[in-house]
């Protein structure tokens, strides 16, 4: 029996996760209802613009972390309902419940929040409050205009006295200087003064007291003076002074400046009534602005609870539902085959507990039988894997065909043999796969044994092989049974047979026929040279009768010596020796005697030496551009052009020595051109069959092969053949050159 000590981790994660969910309720639930409080001014704290904006990202992210949890948590569900997970559809109506007992309080919440908003604004933002803003703004204004008017009125008058005594300013300035200080001292100003402009000169200073300082107009003032207006500066940043200036007419650039001092308290007053007016009209500005803050921070808190309502739903149903949900999601890991999953036996009610302890055994004996059945299959497959081994390490071919006909198993000998992968063969039908095979396939099913056996030809990679396969039946008890076909690569083994006979049928009739030859020839001549005089009438035939003998004799006697070559092939003893130099005297003698081909030589990459045996080689060579003459002078009695060449090559191919003859001759036949190399195979009436035979038997003398292709340039419409002699792989020496 688990405690809460002995939890899973998943376990106690999601009992720390509804925990969490449901202290962020209380959270969001508190936090809302004081949000509400202040708002409606149920609290001692006003809501102001900045705490109305902490309240709204307060509240703003307690529901966002409401929403992530409760949209993870409903995702869930609905997944686990279109699963059809027991629990879940119970989880999804609890959470519909509670969602709608909490929709109905939260729209009361809404309707009475929008309702006190608007009357709120509606009583700071009436007509009467407006009016009494403006008459306190304008009453301010009225009071500095007035005093800037009886400003204007007094340096008008003053201007006006200056101006007709300008005679006293010239002449008696102490004078002038007093009549100044009079109209001053009789108008309560501050200060009055007389500059020049131009000189940036002060005439007359007149002030109240020493601390009224001398602030000279901006040039803008002075040229608005200039216009012979009276220019009104009103309070700013000299103070509580309203200034004013003139030009004195009749004067050299002077010009009247005075000061008048208005009560400080007036002045801070129409500051503030300003700015009281500013904020009023930037209030006003922004009511839509404040009705949607207000409406967006009651939808948050509305939704603050609604959400709450929904995760106590979720929390409430989650632990109705949970024992019988992971009980489910144990079996369904099971099913998976989890077979260890065990559920939790938690302390609660008996029945619980009884089902949850019932269930961990039936577990546990299904995993112990897995377990066993899993072993049982590991030793089949070890077992497996040792035929494969062994079947991998046969030289033959295997293939396995089950009872339905199909490749069930292959070796890798058989796909080297057959040319195919593993992935091309297995699961295919072997009659379709293996067509060359189907006589013995068939003849095996139809003997009561099912054992069969035969050679196959087959046509692999454009080259004849024969084959030795034989079939057998698997041994099992079943009413159906699979087979095994075996198979060898035998074409050697049939070429070596045929060249060995048709050896001792060449030796037989070499020395059958070549004992009688000499004879004869020998016969011929004499009757030719004792009779040939004597015969007068029908001389002609004689002579044509004997020489045709001793001509006739010749050509078996060449034929003899053929065979006697082909049958009595000497062991090759190689020898260091140049390939570029053996192959340039084997093709001298036929340049010279094929004076209408063109033999050309390229033996640049053949100038190294490797051993092998210098005279069959030559012979070899030889025989390679006699063949290839022969197949120009067929190919011109259908075609004249174009000339006759033979290319000669000498060279290394991936460290094998190779020489290769191409001509443009009449070509390698398409059919059975794998028996060329076989003895008396041939394609001309006068060949003996034997050329290429004996070539191919100097090359495996050798370790090398014989390499029948067609020339490249029949690829492009031409014709021709390409004989390669390719040698074993060698160390081969660079050859020195003086």
């Amino acid at each position: 029996m688990a405690d809460r000590a002995t939890l899973p981790v998943s376990e106690r994660l999601r009992q720390l996760t509804g925990w969490a969910g449901f202290m962020l309720m209380v959270v969001g639930v508190v936090s809302g209802l004081a949000t509400f409080a202040i708002l409606t001014g149920l609290t001692p704290l006003k809501p102001t613009p900045e705490s109305t904006t902490l309240l709204l990202i307060l509240n703003g992210a307690i529901l966002a972390v409401m929403a992530l949890m409760i949209v993870g948590q409903l995702a869930f569900l609905l997944i686990e309902r279109r699963r059809g997970t027991p629990g879940a559809g119970l989880h999804l109506r609890l959470v519909s419940l509670f969602s709608l007992i909490a929709v109905l309080p939260a729209i009361l919440v809404a309707v009475f929040a929008t309702v006190t908003l608007n009357r709120g604004l509606d009583a700071w933002f009436s007509q009467r409050t407006r009016a009494i803003v403006d008459s306190a703004v304008n009453v301010a204004e009225a009071y500095l205009r007035d005093h800037a008017e009886a400003t204007r009125s007094d340096i008008a008058a003053i201007s006006t006295d200056l101006v007709q005594n300008k005679e006293m300013f010239d002449k008696d300035r102490v004078s002038y200087v007093r009549r100044v200080a009079r109209h001053a001292a009789l108008r309560g100003l501050a200060g009055a003064f007389v500059f020049d402009a131009t000189a940036k000169r002060l005439d007359v200073r007149i002030t109240a007291n020493s601390r009224v300082e001398f602030f000279v107009p901006t040039d803008q003032q002075i040229a608005e003076a200039d216009k012979g207006e009276v220019v009104v500066i009103p309070p700013g940043t000299g103070g509580n002074v309203v200034r004013a200036l003139i030009k004195l007419q009749g004067y050299q650039n002077e010009y009247l400046y005075i000061y008048r001092v208005i009560n400080p308290s007036v002045i801070d007053q129409l500051a503030k009534t300003r700015e009281a007016k500013l904020e009023y009209d930037r209030l006003m500005s922004q009511r839509v602005g404040v009705q949607l803050t207000f409406a967006l921070m009651y939808g948050v808190v509305g939704f603050v609870f609604l959400f709450a309502a929904i995760w106590a739903g979720l929390w409430f149903s989650d632990r109705l539902v949970a024992p019988m949900v992971r009980l489910l999601d144990v079996a369904r890991r099971v099913t998976g085959g989890q077979l260890d999953a065990k559920v939790d036996v938690i302390e609660g009610p008996q029945d619980l507990q009884t089902l949850s302890n019932t269930f961990n055994l039936m577990t546990g004996r299904i995993k112990q039988q897995r377990d066993d059945l899993v072993e049982a299959n590991e030793a089949i497959d070890a077992r497996r894997r040792f035929t494969e081994a062994m079947l991998a390490g046969v030289s033959a071919g295997v293939i396995g065909i089950d009872p339905s006909g199909r490749i069930s198993l292959i070796n890798r000998s058989a796909q080297l043999l057959l040319g195919s992968s593993q992935a091309d063969l297995v699961g295919t039908s072997a009659e379709e796969a293996l067509p060359a095979f189907k006589a013995v396939l068939a003849q095996a099913l139809s003997r009561p044994s099912g054992f069969a056996e035969g050679q196959v030809d087959m046509q692999l990679g454009g080259e004849n092989r024969s084959f030795f396969a034989r079939v057998t039946t698997e041994s099992a008890e079943a009413s159906e049974h699979g087979h095994v076909l075996t198979f060898d690569d035998i074409t050697d083994l049939v070429s070596a047979q045929r060249n060995s006979a048709w050896a001792d049928i060449a030796r037989r009739i070499a020395h059958e026929i070549k004992n009688p030859l000499t004879p004869i020839q020998l016969s011929a001549e004499r009757l030719k040279r004792k009779y040939g005089g004597q015969i007068q009438t029908d001389k002609p035939i004689f002579d044509q009768c004997t020489d045709t003998i001793i001509r006739q004799v010749g050509d078996i006697g060449r034929m003899v010596d053929e065979f006697s070559s082909f049958a009595r092939m000497p062991k090759a003893v190689p020898e260091p020796q140049q390939l570029a130099a053996v192959v340039r005297e084997a093709t001298v003698l036929q340049r010279v005697s094929s004076s209408d081909i063109d033999i050309e030589l390229d033996v640049r990459n053949g100038e190294f030496t490797f051993p092998f045996d210098r005279r069959l080689v030559t012979q070899a060579v030889t025989n390679l551009v006699k063949n290839a003459g022969e197949a120009i002078e067929s190919r011109r009695l259908v075609s004249p052009d174009p000339r006759g060449h033979i290319l000669v090559e000498a060279g290394m191919d991936h460290g094998s020595p190779f020489i290769r003859v191409t001509d443009n001759g009449i070509g390698l036949p398409r059919e059975n051109r794998h028996r060329l190399t076989e003895p008396y195979m041939t394609t001309r009436e006068k060949g003996t069959g034997l050329g290429l035979a004996i070539v191919k038997r100097i090359m495996e003398e050798h370790g090398g092969r014989l390499l029948l292709e067609d020339a490249p340039a029949l690829a492009e419409g031409g014709t021709g053949a390409r004989v390669t002699l390719q040698f074993s792989k060698v160390r081969a020496a660079k050859a020195e050159t003086v």
